[in-house]
Formats: structure tokens, sequence, C-alpha cells
């Protein structure tokens, strides 16, 4: 059975961990965990309610995700791991001298020019088709009816589409922006909490790509609305870029910490970052979560690993280094023994040459999926396709602006990502999958989040609601207003710059299910910080 230690919660905010044998589906919005348990128990597999959970979050949670981002996948299906990459490139046509000459010395947040290629359609498809035990037009049902038939706002929801409502208003924007307002704000402010909304043109593009196996969205008359859509309003996104789109299959990395292994996805993921930092971290002791030592020295080897990643990680195609050689056991060494007692400047180290919805599903056959999609900074781009509800994604402001570094805009390039999925297996047998959203909160959330279970032996749920840490920049550390004040006072006496967050959603929103390979019996949590919700039976 689970080796946890502590069966009860010693961080309550609203719950204990969840137990069932049958089906478990956990993710921040209650009405699509309950969608993909529904597709359970009609049938469907763990893949199958994956993909229906994701499609509803497009509906149910569009100031996290929708149809027009990315995603990500590890599935464990019939005793094997699979990773999907399904995120898109750069337009062919934009450059680092095409945006200067139109005047932007950086990437911009908004409009079109961070606007990458959708690759969250596509990946529902590949994965139904090969992984799925029900046709795509049930699977995305559910999505479809609470887009056309509507569905009352979530608290956290609420908030959310508020706070974005008043950014793009700020915006002066052109109008190109116009539809996002006609189909989020179709009153002319933002949906109320417990206030009906809807989007016919949501169902009508989900049932496209439904029927079509989303060939539509990149061959067919929605890639013909996306591409005339930017030519009219000055994008660089063209039918051509949607055509070449493919999810790439990818062998997802790992390293064995304390008896278990660690999956991410490769690069140009940024799963490496949170690996690195587990394979510093692995060769400390650590006997006590709430000790300032093991704080310092968790933030220590994550500023290691970002200063790595940020520095190295892009596109495969692009990257000067093989990535495997950021997670050795001697590179490990040599960042671990560059960890002092005082807070350090994070600086990327020499290896040797040769960033959000998230979702975990499971089902009694043991398959169980890893699921991530965003449109990055909530809403994306404040671009709406007219008439499809495709809310695009800004992933290209993740490109740098220096055209000497590895991660340069260039056209037809994947830039460094910040969606990561994480599973978990032990001696060859799944235990399960776990993710954090929240841009580069998220390889923070993956250590802290296994370090809870693995080293201080807490359930899912109790090692969610436990208090979180989040690196900044530089010395800068920002806590949770319930973190332990003494803990931030030591971790300041080290040298850390430490804040005191009044923003308790910048810390990620976190997933996990633990499956007993024994037993067959499955421990979830889900994340107390947003409308988080696990359907089970």
């Amino acid at each position: 059975m689970f080796s946890f230690n502590h069966q009860r919660n010693p961080y309550p905010i609203t719950r204990n961990a969840t137990f069932a044998k049958n089906g478990m589906v956990a993710t921040s919005q209650p009405l699509a965990a309950q969608a993909g348990l529904d597709i359970l128990k009609k049938g469907g597999n763990a893949i199958d309610a994956a993909i229906a959970t994701a499609a509803c979050l497009t509906v149910v949670e569009p100031t996290s995700n929708g149809i027009g981002g990315d995603a990500f996948a590890i599935v464990w299906v019939k005793d094997k791991l699979y990773g999907l990459n399904g995120s898109g490139r750069s337009p062919k046509s934009i450059s680092l001298e095409t945006i200067h000459k139109m005047g932007y010395e950086e990437i911009p947040k908004f409009g079109w020019i961070p606007v990458t290629v959708p690759g969250a359609p596509g990946l529902w498809a590949d994965l139904s088709k090969k992984f799925g035990n029900l046709p795509l037009t049930e699977v995305l049902q559910p999505a479809i009816t609470y887009a056309s038939e509507g569905f009352p706002l979530s608290p956290t929801l609420g908030r959310y589409w508020n706070i974005a409502f008043k950014k793009f208003s700020e915006l002066n924007g052109g109008p190109e922006f116009q539809a996002w307002f006609d189909t989020f704000a179709p009153k002319g402010r933002a949906p109320q909490v417990g206030e009906i909304w809807s989007s016919m043109d949501h169902a009508d593009t989900l049932s496209e790509i439904a029927k079509t196996d989303a060939a539509s969205f990149y061959h067919g008359s929605l890639a013909q609305k996306i591409d005339a859509f930017a030519r009219q309003t000055g994008g660089f996104l063209r039918s051509e870029d949607l055509a070449s789109h493919e999810t790439e299959y990818v062998e997802p990395l790992n390293v064995h910490y304390r008896g278990y292994d660690v999956w991410e996805l490769p690069p140009n993921s940024q799963g490496i970052v949170a690996l690195q930092a587990l394979n510093i971290l692995n060769g400390f002791d650590f006997s006590e979560r709430d000790h300032v030592d093991t704080l310092h020295k968790q933030i220590e080897a994550l500023k290691a690993a970002f200063a790595d990643g940020f520095n190295y990680v892009t596109d495969d195609d692009y990257m000067n280094i093989d990535p495997r050689e950021l997670i050795s056991k001697s590179y490990g060494e040599l960042r671990r023994n560059q960890i002092t007692d005082r807070a350090a400047k994070p600086e990327a180290g020499e290896p040797a040459m040769s960033g959000t919805v998230y979702l975990a599903a499971a089902d009694s056959e043991g398959n169980m999926v890893s699921f991530i999609q965003s449109n990055y900074m909530g809403f994306g781009s404040g671009l709406v396709v007219p008439g499809t509800g495709i809310s695009l994604q800004n992933r290209g402001h993740n490109f740098s602006n220096d055209p000497n570094h590895v991660n340069a805009l260039e056209g037809g390039k994947r830039t460094l990502h910040t969606i990561i999925p994480g599973f978990i297996t032990r001696k060859g047998q799944a235990i399960g999958p776990f993710g954090v959203m929240g841009g580069f909160m998220m390889p923070q959330g993956h250590v802290q989040l296994l370090m809870n279970t693995i080293d201080f032996g807490l359930n899912p749920q109790a090692a969610l609601d436990a208090p979180r840490f989040q690196w900044l920049r530089d010395k800068t550390v920002e806590v949770e207003p319930r973190f332990a004040h003494h803990l931030a006072v030591e971790l300041a006496e080290r040298g850390h710059d430490i804040r005191i967050a009044l923003e308790p959603n910048s810390f990620g929103r976190g997933q996990m299910i633990w499956r007993d390979p024994e037993t067959g019996v499955m421990c979830g949590g889900t994340e107390s910080r947003t409308d988080g919700s696990i359907a089970s039976w």
C-alpha cells in the first residue's frame, strides 16, 4: 500500500486526499473533472477522459487555456510511457528583423507578434486515434454542450475573468481585439460569478474539430478563417503554417530520485529544469520539510537549474548541447557543490558540449495521463478569430530578442515552453501523473510537490496544500502569506530577498494521482488555491 507517513493532511485547507478504485480525474474546474468521469463511465479510458476534460476546460476555464493554445502529455498505456509534444512553431514569415522594423525593441505580450501555431486540437486528435476507446465526437460532446447551453462561473474563474477584462480594456488596441470582447464580454463587461456564459461559436468550432479529427483546424475551413483574420489585421500566421504542424512523439527524460523515477518531457519543454533541480538535491539528506536548510537548498538548486534552462533550452533542433548533459550525475554533483549556506546569484554552468491548466486522469485498467495545455498569460494574445471562439495563444513572447541567443525568435521555430506534465514510476511500474501550472512556477511546483510526497511522506492532497515559495529573479523569493514567518526570517538571514505575496494564485495550481501497483487503489489531490476538484468512482 501507499507509504505515506501522514494519512491526514497536516496543512488542511479544504479537503483530505481522495481514494478510489475505478477511475479518477483531477483538475482545476469541477465541471471539467466531472465531464472526464462521465466519459470513463461510458466506456472511455483515461485517455478519452483526459481529452474530454481538456476540451471542456477550454470552455469552463478560458481564463487559462483555449482552443488556440498548446498542449503536452505523458501517457502510460500497457506498461509503456509515451511523451507527446503539442507545441506549435512561430509563423514562417516572422523574424527579429521584421519586428524591429515595426518599432518593437522587445517581443510584446499581446497582439499578433507573439502568436504561434496552436497545437492543442492536433494533440487531442492524435491522442484519440492512437490510444482512445471512444470516437472524438463523443469525447468532445461535454465541452460542446457546455459551450452551447452555457455554465455558471465559479468563484476563482470569475475573479480572473474580470482581471483579464480590465487588462484588455486598458490596452487601447486595434480592431483585431474586438472579437475578444464580443466573445468573452458580450454584455460590455466580464460575466460575474454564478452568471451563465455560453458561446455558440466555441461550440461550433469544437464540433468541427470533433467531426474532422482536427483536420479542419490545420487544413480546412477553420484554418482558412484563421488565415483570413491574420491577413485582415496584420498578423503573420498563415494556412501554410497551420498545415505544416504535427504533434511530435518524444522520449521522456528522467532522473532517479530516492527510489522513484521522475519523468518530464525533453526540450523545448522546461521540464528539464525540474529534473536538474532534483538531480542536484538528490545528493543531500533532508529530514524536515519545514526547515530553513531544506528550503534554502531547494531554492538554490532551482536557481541553478533555471539559469541553465534559460541559457540552453529552446527548440531541440536549435540546442547546442545534449539536454541529458544537464541531468547527468557528474553535472549534478558539480552544481550541488556550488551551493553554500548563503543565497547566490543564479548563473549558468557549463555542461559538457557534444513557461495554464493541468489535469491528471487514471482508469481501472492502469492507464494514466498527465496532461497540460495553455494559452499563456491567461487568455493569451487577446486575439479571438471572429466567429470561432478560438482564442489565440501568445507563446512567442518567450522567444529571446537577442539574435545571438539560442532561443532567439526565428520563423518556423518552437520557443522555450513553460508548460510541463510530470509522471512518476517505481521499479518499472506506474505510480502516477502530477503537475503544477503557472508559467515559470511549474518546475518549482514540481520539485516542491515531489519532495513533499517522496521525502516527507505527505499524501497528494497534503503535498499540494503545503505552503509554497517561488523564486523570481536574482536572490528574490516570494512566499505565500501563510508561509511560516520564522522560516521567512531565517531565509532572509541567509541572504534571500524574501517577499510575502498578496496573490495566492501566483504559486501555481496542481493535481496529483498516485496509484498503488499492487491493489490498483488511487489516491488523488487537487488544488485548493482555485476551484479544484477530483471526480472519482
